[in-house]
């Protein structure tokens, strides 16, 4: 087995922490260091040669987050990309843990990309959300955790997903429902012993027991058979799934795993963390609105947000900052904008600008609200129109639009004809 960070409590915290729960910097540090965590989780950097392989595939181009560095770190996509080419079929798979009812702007990031891949690779994609999760973990009763998916379900939605291509599932529902997803959670749970999960997940033995058996959980979309409906018993359909680098923990040991159960290790595509108002030394949370922009937030929220708490790398005077120029490593506003603006001309401009002093702090915060207003609003005018309705069509299991890529083949075909 592949041996893994321990989790530390973050109060005792002077080493960087990454694991699915605590995000924060090493002592001193004024942000997270992405090389240590490739080190240290043994994933491979996302270089130019991928992202060419991306574009000449899917004859699209390289999404924003890609060639910016949002998504930096991978397992096995070239795995993906073979097969991709030789016309072996793959799925999606990403989630969620409902534990607000608002998602906020660093929940969307990873949401965006899925929608991306699923566009340009025409794949089936399944949403796991995880209400079991944040029962076990939070003070939530079952019933509230459940209907919170739900909730989430209509912003998630709200990102633009194929009806016909797309799953979405709550996990207190889907077990209940379908067989063979509990099946292979069982299977997991086989292979995994308590020492392990410890290792993995720093479970302790004050922790009740829920916690241990969950990481199987998450891992089970992992295999296409726990999805009958949609790939009618096939155990060997590629994975593909677009998360946050904290989650990398469930899916190092469900590679462990995945031969022992003859299915096929997933292939992962890891984000860096969308970080606080306060600064990069932390991921933005649900449960601290001061370090958060939230899909429901108003224009006048969203201004009084970024303008009292979003953390500046400029300096302390006008005179200094002229001089001196400012931070755009640590700064927050720049760094929202390095996964929001688009114009790729205009955000070197504004590094440039900004870094030598010639804009200024409440200019590159102008910016970057003009930017989360449009985003923000049409997000919230999107999730408005979704009905009860269109939530249960989503998250009713069902056969999708499954079909093969086209082969070398067909696509010679397609030239002489």
């Amino acid at each position: 087995p592949v041996k893994m960070a321990e989790r530390k409590e973050p109060q005792a915290q002077k080493e960087q922490i990454v694991d699915p729960w605590h995000v924060s910097a090493a002592e001193g540090a004024d942000k997270i260091d992405y090389d240590k965590i490739i080190r240290q989780f043994g994933s491979q950097r996302i270089g130019g040669d991928i992202l060419e392989r991306i574009e000449k595939l899917s004859g699209k181009k390289a999404h924003q987050f890609l060639k910016r560095g949002v998504f930096f770190s991978h397992r096995d996509i070239n795995q993906i990309l073979d097969a991709y080419e030789k016309g072996q079929p793959f799925f999606l798979y990403t989630g969620r843990g409902p534990s607000s009812e608002a998602m906020h702007l660093g929940h969307l990031v990873p949401f965006l990309f899925t929608k991306y891949l699923q566009d340009v690779f025409d794949v089936p994609l399944v949403i796991q959300l995880t209400d079991d999760e944040k029962f076990l973990w939070k003070d939530l009763t079952l019933e509230e955790a459940n209907r919170l998916a739900y909730e989430n379900a209509k912003d998630i939605i709200a990102v633009g997903f194929d009806e016909k291509k797309t799953f979405i599932f709550s996990d207190l529902d889907y077990m209940s429902s379908v067989p063979a997803f509990y099946r292979n959670i069982l299977r997991i749970q086989k292979c995994v012993t308590c020492n392990q999960a410890k290792g993995i997940f720093g479970f302790e033995d004050t922790d009740h027991i829920g916690k241990m058996g969950f990481p199987a959980v998450q891992a089970a979309p992992s295999f296409s058979s726990s999805f009958p409906q949609i790939f009618g018993g096939k155990k060997d359909v590629l994975c593909l799934i677009p998360c946050a680098i904290d989650q990398d923990p469930y899916f190092r040991m469900t590679r462990d795993v995945a031969p022992r159960l003859g299915f096929k290790k997933p292939a992962l595509l890891h984000s860096s963390f969308f970080p606080a108002l306060q600064g990069p030394k932390s991921k933005m949370s649900a449960s601290d609105p001061t370090s958060s922009i939230f899909l429901t937030d108003s224009n006048a929220q969203i201004k009084k947000k970024i303008n009292k708490y979003a953390y500046s790398g400029g300096r302390d005077t006008v005179e200094e900052h002229r001089e001196l120029g400012g931070n755009t490593e640590v700064d927050v506003s720049y760094q929202y904008l390095t996964f929001f603006l688009e114009d790729e001309d205009k955000l070197q401009k504004i590094k440039k600008d900004y870094e030598s002093g010639k804009m200024l702090t409440g200019e590159l915060k102008k910016e970057l609200i003009e930017i989360l207003q449009e985003l923000v609003s049409s997000h919230r005018k999107r999730r408005e129109k979704i009905t009860d309705e269109d939530v249960k069509r989503f998250m009713t299991p069902r056969a999708l639009n499954f079909k093969q890529p086209p082969t070398k083949s067909d696509a010679h075909d397609q030239k002489k004809n």
